[in-house]
């Protein structure tokens, strides 16, 4: 009770922050008489926390034996802004939304069994964007801030230093190696992201031609959602917002017809998916652009899909319409259901990408419930896939300047206060709190008193130290969850770019397959040839 006695005993500017400070103490007591315990009765017991212990150990010592089968699949799940403050907070939420006090809580990523970190910084930037790390954890490469699909020799917004420096995905790997490939995303199918898998671009601005420059044209240089249709042939799946872009200029929206920011942009005056329909029409092609449409195709009859739902990016989780708006679950399970038929396997990149939209708009509730439902996603896709023919990674671009604290108790709702005010201007504050953006407030020349707003609702704005208009990524190092084939590569800190290695190496795609033979079912065959060969050449020096 420490900090009753901080907030009671401590001076008062006035009336008002009074109060305050005894309409928090009242709520703390009531909540003390209604007898909820802070933390489960059983964890006072030690033989809780020793058993728990002990089968955590036993689990871990059956890592020893080492998945080290070929990866048939190949599922990455980014977290857009999903730094380890994020993920806590998310784990912290999940378990509130199921009745839990939350910290004890298990991510379906929790459970993953190797668990690393990536060193996140671009090339030309310590603290990143989301095009230039795309292009490191698809491409393999560091790449410069605001440039996707080409090398640090490119530079943003310069057209002509495209040409010679573009850098090809792991999907493309995976698609040259006759797997099937999917692309799914809360955000726009052109953003940073997923055009990092398809694309190359100095400018991960260039949606369409409508957003470049004339001299960019002129030149020659392509707008990212013609890239998605022309680069890579036949994508398998491509789902998410984005519509506008591949429609004719001012050409009505289907579903916001008469509403001019949803309209078309193309200058071009191209139609890309009527082109794609036209195109797809004898191959099992279907597009969509709502979820009543999505769930009524019989995956076994799909071979290609475009879903295209938002002209823009798709709405908030907290948002969506349940009704017309597919959740990224069921966006995931769709995908899959579609691309394991392919005996070759396949590749999926997943995108929580609005987990980065909700910070940067300092609507911490809405970035951590997109946090819980990719994580919703995840659990779906261990449902529907098996470790040992599935490597899964889990990880972020990158961090946000958000996080939670103030010796909040056990249990404490994860959007509400912390138990004290301010020992300077004695006024009550949310645990959750960020480094800059537009939850700066300042109301008569103080910070904003949160006791007289609504900080639970969702598109409440956490206080920030250092007013922006949008809120900024954060530097550190981001985590890296796996699980399959392989995966025990993911080990300790690595550069961002390493990811696409190993899972290219766990596939036996791109580079360095010398190993596959090997794996294949011929375990000593390669030593013993090579033995053989060294006897060879020694002997033919030798006489």
């Amino acid at each position: 009770m420490l900090w009753l006695f901080r907030v009671t005993c401590q001076p008062h500017r006035d009336d008002n922050m009074k109060v305050t400070a005894l309409l928090i103490i009242c709520s703390c007591l009531i909540l003390g008489s209604l007898g909820k315990p802070q933390f489960p009765e059983q964890e006072k017991d030690p033989k809780f926390w020793n058993i728990w212990a002990q089968r955590t150990l036993k689990n871990a010592l059956t890592l020893q034996n080492l998945n080290k089968n070929k990866a048939k699949n190949l599922i990455l799940f980014l977290g857009d802004g999903m730094g380890i403050p994020t993920v806590t907070a998310a784990r912290i939420l999940k378990g509130q939304l199921n009745g839990q006090n939350g910290e004890e809580t298990q991510l379906e990523m929790d459970k993953f069994p190797f668990v690393s970190l990536a060193k996140t910084y671009n090339t030309n930037a310590q603290v990143p964007d989301s095009a230039g790390t795309a292009t490191a954890y698809l491409c393999g490469v560091k790449a410069n801030e605001g440039t996707v699909g080409v090398s640090a020799a490119a530079v943003r917004s310069q057209c002509n230093t495209t040409e010679g420096n573009e850098v090809t995905s792991i999907l493309r790997w995976a698609k040259d190696a006759g797997k099937s490939v999917g692309i799914v995303t809360t955000t726009r199918v052109n953003h940073a992201t997923p055009s990092a898998a398809y694309a190359h671009s100095v400018d991960r601005e260039w949606y369409s031609d409508n957003e470049m420059p004339a001299e960019a044209l002129q030149a020659g240089c392509k707008d990212i959602a013609r890239q998605l249709f022309e680069n890579i042939h036949n994508i398998d799946v491509i789902m998410g917002g984005g519509r506008k872009y591949m429609f004719p200029k001012n050409m009505s929206d289907v579903e916001y017809p008469g509403i001019a920011k949803h309209s078309g942009t193309r200058k071009d005056g191209r139609n890309l998916v009527q082109e794609w329909i036209d195109r797809m029409k004898d191959k099992k092609g279907y597009y969509v652009w709502n979820k009543k449409q999505l769930l009524s195709l019989n995956p076994n009859n799909v071979d290609y899909l475009l879903g295209l739902f938002e002209p823009a990016d798709l709405t908030y989780d907290l948002e969506r319409d349940s009704e017309t708006d597919p959740s990224l679950t069921e966006m995931v399970e769709v995908a899959i259901k579609i691309l394991r038929k392919n005996p070759s396997g396949f590749y999926l990149l997943v995108e929580g990408g609005r987990i980065d939209h909700g910070h940067h708009e300092g609507k911490a509730k809405q970035a951590l419930h997109e946090a819980v439902e990719m994580d919703r996603a995840i659990g779906r896709a261990d449902l529907m896939t098996s470790i040992h023919d599935t490597l899964t990674i889990v990880t972020a671009d990158h961090s946000h300047v958000f996080n939670f604290g103030g010796y909040t108790a056990r249990g404490n709702t994860i959007f509400g206060l912390a138990p004290m005010l301010s020992d300077i201007d004695h006024k009550p504050f949310t645990a959750i709190l960020y480094g800059n953006g537009p939850g700066y407030k300042i109301v008569n020349g103080a910070r904003q008193n949160v006791s007289t707003i609504n900080y639970q609702e969702n598109n409440y704005q956490a206080q920030a130290a250092v007013p922006l208009n949008s809120e900024t990524h954060g530097g550190e190092d981001v985590a890296v969850f796996a699980k399959g084939p392989l995966a025990h590569l993911l080990h300790g800190v690595h550069e961002q770019n390493y990811i696409p290695h190993v899972m290219a190496y766990a596939a036996c795609i791109g580079q360095n397959r010398e190993h596959c033979m090997t794996r294949s079912g011929t375990a000593g065959l390669r030593p013993l040839l090579s033995s053989i060969a060294a006897i060879l050449t020694v002997t033919q020096l030798l006489c």
